[in-house]
């Protein structure tokens, strides 16, 4: 692990908001500025020192302005990117560069949806394609069944591959007493199911619930009298590889095939490297293709890595270890809720599900139709 930049922003504060079906008329402003307070209470500081608001929802155009106005405060920076459910890792890196710079000083990464309580058409409302429309698929699952068939045809991946990544979930957020899902699942399960869009089963995608989160990041040095030990971000990449699934280039490989290399080279890591691993699991496909395209695998082998309980609770490798957007909580946009799922394994911090010794982690987001890809990886002191 020799060569490690130095970190330029350290995570000081997470928080999620109320999770699953939140009281009437909440909205998404309101579970952003509830994840917000908590997470400051997490580090100590106040609204008074946010100078960095970014933020991004479906549910609201001008996110950060919103936000900004309900908490009362006036920031230096703002950043609404919305590039979907990996607006938030690609939040890091944004804000690690405006603290680096001294644009901000204190940075509030939130994010909040109602999608439940009031439908998830309703909360997010897809773009009208005229050269997908006359298909009438069913998005987003009916794209992220294209590449899970593809993926089966070329690969020979089974159906029993991709219940292994739901089952594997289901696992770990049995261990979570903040997930959703509170009953065991198994491979036969998920193959039985009511089928959504073939190959993938109503157990193949994600939960449809209410929720959000918020992440303070700082400097190094103002981070050290804080109230919990400063996580540190090693490394950041972002990438985009097309808009709508029609025009994906190849339906098996991602553009985590370049925002993966870009945070492995910043924090001058391996994959061999990394403890815990939160994987956007919009789908049961997904997890399979960025452990391919972040070179835990090699292309192709996703299939069989995750086999045999490899990504579960005592597997080899610790993926989605909070349950993940298929069993802990997918309030539309998931990106920032594994980020935090991240820091709380490095600070020891994860109960039952705990990894032991972790010390390096990576939070991968997806947005989109597999369309927009940000990995970030965050560390201890010690892996500095």
């Amino acid at each position: 692990m020799s060569g490690l930049r130095r970190a330029a922003a350290t995570v000081v504060g997470i928080a999620e908001s109320d999770l699953g079906q939140v009281a009437p008329h909440t909205t998404p402003i309101d579970l952003m500025a509830q994840a917000t307070l908590r997470a400051l209470d997490d580090c100590g500081l106040t609204l008074r020192d946010i100078d960095g608001v970014f933020s991004a929802t479906a549910q609201a155009r001008f996110a950060p302005m919103l936000l900004a106005e309900y908490l009362g405060i006036q920031p230096k920076y703002i950043d609404g990117t919305q590039i979907g459910g990996s607006s938030f890792m690609s939040h890091v890196a944004h804000a690690m560069a405006a603290i680096e710079l001294g644009i901000c000083k204190v940075a509030l990464i939130a994010y909040g949806s109602t999608q439940r309580s009031v439908s998830r058409a309703a909360a997010s409302p897809p773009d009208y394609n005229p050269y997908e429309a006359p298909y009438r698929p069913m998005m987003p699952a009916s794209a992220y069944a294209l590449a899970a068939s593809r993926h089966m045809s070329e690969f020979g991946t089974t159906r029993e591959h991709l219940a292994e990544v739901a089952v594997a979930a289901r696992a770990w957020a049995l261990r979570n007493p903040t997930a959703w899902e509170k009953k065991p699942l198994s491979i036969a399960e998920v193959l039985a199911a009511r089928m959504v869009s073939n190959p993938l089963t109503v157990r193949d995608c994600c939960l449809v619930l209410d929720g959000g989160g918020a992440m303070i990041l700082t400097s190094p040095e103002r981070s050290r009298d804080l109230r919990k030990p400063p996580i540190h971000v090693l490394g950041v990449g972002e990438a985009i590889g097309h808009g709508s699934i029609s025009n994906m280039p190849n339906l098996t490989t991602t553009a985590a095939a370049q925002s993966g290399p870009r945070a492995f080279a910043m924090a001058g890591l391996r994959p061999a490297d990394i403890d815990v691993l939160s994987l956007y699991d919009a789908f049961t496909i997904t997890p399979i293709l960025f452990l391919e395209d972040l070179g835990f695998c090699n292309k192709g082998e996703g299939g069989p890595f995750v086999a045999n309980g490899a990504i579960a609770p005592g597997g080899r490798l610790a993926v989605n270890t909070n349950g993940g957007g298929l069993s802990y909580c997918h309030p539309g946009m998931y990106g920032l809720l594994g980020m935090i799922e991240c820091v709380r394994q490095l600070r020891s911090e994860a109960g039952e599900r705990q990894v032991a010794g972790a010390t390096i982690a990576l939070a991968h987001g997806n947005g989109g139709v597999l369309s927009s890809q940000c990995t970030a990886i965050f560390g201890t002191a010690s892996a500095l």
